[in-house]
C-alpha cells in the first residue's frame, strides 16, 4: 500500500506526535477525556514541525484543512455524534494527513476502532481489568474512549507514511 504522504514528512511528524498520541490514549481510556492542552498541543506540533516538514506550498492549505474539519467537528459535536475531545483531536489532527490519503485512513481508521474496541471490551470483561481498576472507561456502559482509536489512528498513519509514503 503506497501512500500520499512523503516518508521524510511522516519521520519528522512521528517522534512529536507518538507520545502526545499515547497520552492522549491513557488520558481517554483512564479518565474518559482527552485533555485540551493535549489538543492544543498537537495543534502546536503541525503549527511549528509543518514548517519544516512540509512544501511550503502545502502548509496553508493543511491549515485550512484544520480550520474546516474543526467546524464540521463542532457541528459532529452540537447534534451528539461525538464528544467534544475527540472533535477537536480529530481537526488538530488533520493538517497531519495528506489529502490524497483519505480514502487509505479511512481503512487505517476502520481497522484500528475495531482493534481497539475489542481490546477494550476484552479487557473490560476479563482479569486484564485488574491491571487498571480504577479506569473510568470500564463503567461508562456503552461508552467507548475513541481517543484510544483516534491516536493509535495517528500513530499507524505516520508509521505507514514513513514506511510506505511515496
Amino acid at each position: 500500500m503506497a501512500l500520499a504522504i512523503s516518508p521524510t514528512e511522516a519521520l519528522w511528524f512521528l517522534p512529536f506526535v507518538v507520545p502526545l498520541c499515547l497520552w492522549v490514549m491513557w488520558s481517554d481510556l483512564s479518565a474518559m477525556r482527552i485533555p485540551n492542552v493535549a489538543v492544543l498541543t498537537l495543534a502546536a506540533i503541525f503549527l511549528v514541525v509543518g514548517l519544516i516538514a512540509l512544501p511550503w506550498a502545502d502548509y496553508p492549505w493543511r491549515l485550512l484543512t484544520m480550520i474546516v474539519v474543526l467546524v464540521l467537528m463542532f457541528g459532529a459535536n452540537v447534534i451528539g455524534v461525538m464528544g467534544a475531545g475527540d472533535s477537536k483531536f480529530i481537526a488538530a489532527a488533520a493538517p497531519f494527513i495528506d489529502p490524497g490519503d483519505v480514502g487509505p485512513l479511512c481503512f487505517i481508521f476502520a481497522a484500528n476502532l475495531l482493534a481497539c474496541f475489542v481490546t477494550h471490551r476484552i479487557a473490560k470483561h476479563t482479569a486484564l481489568r485488574r491491571l487498571a481498576p480504577n479506569w473510568t472507561s470500564w463503567d461508562r456502559g456503552r461508552k467507548f474512549p475513541m481517543g484510544f482509536a483516534l491516536g493509535a489512528t495517528l500513530i499507524a498513519y505516520l508509521a505507514l507514511g514513513a514506511a510506505y509514503g511515496t
